[in-house]
């Protein structure tokens, strides 16, 4: 449908989030806030520079090299070795990973990037890695933040980056579907849908820069999930490479064939192969949209107006509720940074979001509205929601700033059915809280509903601290004392973050050793070699 562009000179911030021209110092009364209220020290030493990184040598060995550049057409072009290009492939975003970039920390550089075309040269990639025994990782839009994009595997191995696969290859209006190569980003897709009046309504804070095949691959949930659905909800079939061969998944909207092999393959993260296209819902552009804030005096308040509307109606597009510290940072006031101002209570903020038709917008809000004053909420109006939505995808921005000041700042989520949520909460907030507390200064803690589902609720955790003599130690004890209270508390471990190496392990108690079992089976069937994604998603055996 739409021509293949290539796209290869559009690029992340090497050592930080998104576009380098948004990149923004913190204004000086917020730095000597958190200097005053969090312990927050300047850097000592500056980041390293692109340029002054010394990278090893690419250790690719000349068959691989061969068969590797064989499998793209034998263009020198899309099968790159240079220092620049394997940088940039080096690990994700999360904090950890941006500031082991940021110190020069190059253990996890491939050897090698790989810029297939089309599915045929994923596959006759995939089967040179597995002869020459060469681990190889599917990259996308480069936003993971779980680890998803290092291999526990050491040595040489490959990124596979599916930058050049990023057409529409067919739309079927009258069944609203679309199929697109995995490699297209977010916003692309939005662009062509919107010209043929549809839209995806996946809208996730990673959404610039995040790619469909990569969505998919790790269960990813937008912040219209209410309205629009998880993008697992979205996904109708899906075409995935493996060493061994091609898996099609998806004949009709639904089956009772048997098991859904979609189901296998969405969240599989590139342990099992790499996704190449995927066929998704689509649905008619929406004529209005509106966003607006209401205010509850507690979270429990706002919590159980959130859950009567996912479970009895009208469902908003948007919903989302903000604990009393979130809230507070989030109006500006900056004595929320310190201890005195989180004791403070600016109550809780909602944000309640209408996209549709103008009837059915106003039929939504209208009913919504009346559930949510029963419930204790005031109307706030509609600035909160425009505030909102102007600024949903600047957090990312934000992070660099803090960590640029000497701050650390980190994102971890969960979720569980409602009458754990408290608990939940409680419990992550209480073990964040314990062991980020360093010189008498407890860290910020900030939480909020992101995605409601009528049988429960995720939870979105923002942790801002001093950074300390060894931040991505002190983060590591944390974030296992948040994972271990996660599962005792009756959560999952990740609601859309997805697993990687970082959550592997509690992954593997959550799912029992019958499940890894099965899981480790169709593994060995689909990748025998062993070199897809090699410790992301299960342990290597």
């Amino acid at each position: 449908m739409a021509g293949t562009t290539d796209r290869t000179g559009t690029d992340m911030r090497w050592n930080g989030w998104g576009d380098p021209a948004r990149a923004t110092p913190l204004p000086g009364a917020v730095t000597g806030l958190l200097r005053d209220w969090l312990g927050v020290e300047p850097r000592e030493e500056r980041a390293a520079r692109l340029e002054e990184i010394a990278v090893p040598g690419p250790a690719l060995g000349e068959e691989a090299r061969r068969a590797l550049l064989s499998a793209v057409g034998e263009r020198a072009e899309w099968l790159r070795t240079d220092a620049e290009s394997r940088i940039r492939h080096t690990r994700g975003k999360s904090t950890p990973d941006l500031l082991r970039m940021r110190s020069g920390d190059l253990a996890d550089t491939p050897a090698a990037v790989v810029l297939p075309g089309h599915h045929d040269e994923v596959l006759a990639v995939l089967r040179a890695c597995a002869a020459h025994r060469m681990p190889v990782v599917p990259f996308g839009g480069g936003t993971s933040v779980v680890g998803g994009l290092a291999p526990a595997r050491r040595g040489p191995f490959v990124a596979l980056d599916l930058r050049r696969m990023n057409a529409l290859l067919a739309l079927d209006p009258v069944s609203r579907t679309a199929t697109f190569q995995s490699g297209l980003r977010a916003p692309e897709a939005e662009r062509i849908l919107a010209g043929h009046g549809f839209t995806l309504g996946h809208f996730p804070q990673s959404y610039e820069w995040a790619t469909l095949g990569g969505f998919a691959a790790t269960r990813s949930s937008g912040q219209a999930s209410a309205g629009y659905g998880r993008f697992d909800d979205m996904v109708l079939g899906l075409t995935l490479a493996t060493p061994e061969g091609t898996l099609d998944t998806g004949r009709a909207p639904r089956s009772a064939a048997g098991p859904d092999l979609r189901q296998l393959v969405l969240g599989s993260e590139g342990a099992f192969g790499v996704i190449t296209s995927v066929t998704v819902r689509v649905r008619p552009v929406p004529r209005v949209r509106r966003y607006e804030g209401w205010r509850f005096a507690s979270f429990e308040e706002g919590a159980a107006a959130l859950r009567r509307l996912a479970q009895d109606g009208p469902r908003p597009t948007v919903l989302r509720l903000s604990d009393e510290t979130e809230t507070l940072v989030g109006l500006a006031d900056p004595a929320a940074l310190g201890p005195e101002g989180t004791g403070r209570s600016a109550g809780c903020l909602a944000i309640a979001g209408f996209e549709g038709t103008e009837e059915d917008t106003a039929l939504r809000r209208e009913g919504a509205a009346a559930v949510l004053r029963e419930s204790g909420g005031t109307f706030a109006g509609e600035e909160p929601g425009r505030r909102w939505a102007d600024g949903r995808y600047s957090a990312p921005y934000l992070r660099d700033s803090l960590l640029d000041a000497g701050a650390f700042a980190e994102t971890l989520e969960t979720a569980a059915y409602w009458s754990r949520l408290p608990r939940l909460h409680a419990a992550v907030r209480e073990a964040l809280t314990a062991t980020l507390t360093g010189a008498g200064t407890p860290p910020l803690v900030m939480c909020h509903i992101s995605h409601v589902y009528e049988n429960g609720a995720s939870l979105y955790f923002t942790v801002v601290s001093a950074q300390g003599d060894d931040p991505v130690a002190h983060w590591s004890r944390a974030k296992r004392a948040a994972s271990e209270a996660i599962l005792a508390a009756g959560g999952t471990i990740s609601h859309h973050h997805g697993v990687g190496t970082d959550h592997r392990d509690w992954y593997v108690e959550e799912a029992g050793s019958l499940g890894v079992a099965a899981l480790r089976a169709v593994k060995r069937r689909l990748d025998p070699a062993g070199v897809l994604s090699p410790g992301v998603l299960l342990p290597a055996e």
